[in-house]
């Protein structure tokens, strides 16, 4: 019989006060480093995205087929969803609401989408996604404070059977990556609902599971950062601003563009003083 947990304490200067729902997966995300998250969608708005996905699909095989999408192993990623075809339900879902509410909780200060991407993970394959990776490649440090976080989407169920995301629960916290023995027996998968996101802390190892299904497994992952970081694929080139609300244009990262000339840098200096 599993022992009850103790709820009492002692000896506490400081503790997190928790009054919410978002105060809870904010809590959950700081100390694990991810946290599952209802996007509050509907069945029926849920079903208009799964289709939107097969219908850009289509249109980025076909428009992008002279680079062998296969052979630079790119097939199985759609990059810049909302910058193609339903680009309103794609552009929506990067803005929805209970996600930035929690971005903007745990990022301090200024953030951007830095980049979306469409992922796809194949019925009985291997794809680019299934090793362990942070979303900041490359990089082993670690920081007080998140300074990006990668937010899954799940157009589909993310079951264990079809691969759901493997995560090292806490190691945002270590510089190192850790051991295959520690992997072994630390690697926990997340399970989550079509519709709702896998919000990770983007030092947190993770992994796609192999999909031993018949039907691929469907996602579209946001990244946001701190403006420090360049976007992926720089969205105000594929965006026109003038659709745009000021709060928009700022979260896509046209408030933070390079100047082009000593002119533009002094204009932008002048803004803001």
């Amino acid at each position: 019989m599993k022992s009850e947990i103790p709820i009492e304490s002692y000896g506490i200067a400081f503790s997190s006060n928790v009054e919410s729902k978002t105060d809870e997966k904010i809590e959950e995300l700081k100390l694990n480093g991810f946290c599952v998250l209802d996007s509050g969608y509907s069945s029926r708005h849920l079903k208009r995205i799964s289709d939107a996905f097969e219908s850009l699909k289509h249109i980025y095989d076909q428009k992008y087929k002279k680079y062998n999408l296969e052979r630079i192993d790119e097939h199985n990623s759609l990059r810049l969803p909302l910058a193609f075809g339903e680009k309103n339900i794609f552009k929506a879902l990067a803005f929805n609401e209970p996600l930035l509410e929690l971005i903007s909780r745990t990022i301090r200060g200024k953030f951007i989408l830095n980049q979306q991407n469409g992922i796809i993970n194949p019925s009985h394959q291997k794809y680019n996604q299934g090793k362990w990776h942070r979303d900041l490649p490359y990089q082993h440090y670690v920081s007080s404070r998140p300074l990006a976080l990668n937010a899954l989407f799940c157009v589909d169920d993310f079951t264990d059977a079809n691969g759901s995301t493997f995560v090292l629960q806490g190691s945002h916290k270590s510089e190192n990556y850790p051991s295959k023995n520690y992997i072994h027996k630390n690697a926990r998968q997340i399970i989550a609902k079509k519709g709702h996101f896998i919000v990770l802390d983007c030092m947190l190892y993770h992994a796609g599971g192999k999909n031993k299904t018949n039907h691929p497994r469907r996602a579209i992952n946001h990244v946001y950062t701190i403006p420090f970081f360049k976007q992926q694929i720089s969205i105000p080139k594929n965006l026109s601003g003038h659709i745009l609300s000021e709060f928009e244009k700022e979260i896509l990262g046209f408030s933070f563009l390079e100047p082009d000339t000593i002119d533009r840098y002094l204009q932008n200096r002048a803004k803001t003083n």
